[in-house]
C-alpha cells in the first residue's frame, strides 16, 4: 500500500447513513444488519455528526436479560434520536487527501473511522479495519526478517 495514494483508494464508498432526527431504533438496526461501527449522521444531505458502535452501546448501559429490561430498552431506542448522541467535532477528509494523513489522524486521535466529504457531502469513510484490511491483502506489503 502506498500511503501516498489517495484516501479515496481505499475508504468504503457511500456509506451507511442516519438522518440527524431518526430514532435510535434505526442506528440498531443498521449496526445488526450491516455489521458496521460507525454511522455518520446527516441532516439536509451535509454531515453533522458521527455515531460510534461504542458509545451507541454506552448509551444503551449493556444489554438487557429481562422482559422489563428489554421494554425500557425498545422505549429508550424509539424515543431518542442520532442527535442525542452523536459526536459533532469531527476530522474530515476529502477524497484526494493522501493515506497518510488519515494515519496521522488515527495516530493522534482515539476515533476510528473518518469521514470522506466533497463539498460537505459524505462520499465515504474510512476507518483503521480499511488499513489494516488493505495491508492485509497487499501484495506488495511483505515482512522480511534480517
Amino acid at each position: 500500500m502506498n500511503i501516498l495514494n489517495p484516501v479515496s483508494t481505499i475508504m468504503t464508498p457511500n456509506p451507511y447513513c442516519i438522518g440527524v432526527n431518526e430514532t435510535l431504533a434505526v442506528a440498531d438496526k443498521l449496526f445488526k444488519e450491516h455489521r458496521i461501527h460507525h454511522i455518520p449522521v446527516i441532516a439536509e444531505g451535509v454531515l453533522v455528526g458521527m455515531i460510534s458502535k461504542a458509545d451507541f452501546l454506552f448509551f444503551r448501559r449493556g444489554f438487557s436479560n429481562s422482559d422489563v429490561e428489554k421494554l425500557e430498552d425498545d422505549v429508550r431506542l424509539n424515543n431518542y434520536t442520532a442527535k442525542d448522541i452523536m459526536t459533532t467535532k469531527l476530522a474530515k477528509l476529502d477524497p484526494n487527501d493522501k493515506i497518510n494523513v488519515a494515519l496521522e489522524v488515527f495516530k493522534v486521535n482515539l476515533f476510528h473511522a473518518i469521514p470522506v466529504v466533497k463539498d460537505n457531502v459524505i462520499v465515504g469513510i474510512v476507518t483503521t479495519f480499511d488499513i489494516i484490511n488493505r495491508l492485509a491483502t497487499d501484495a506488495s506489503a511483505v515482512a522480511s526478517y534480517d
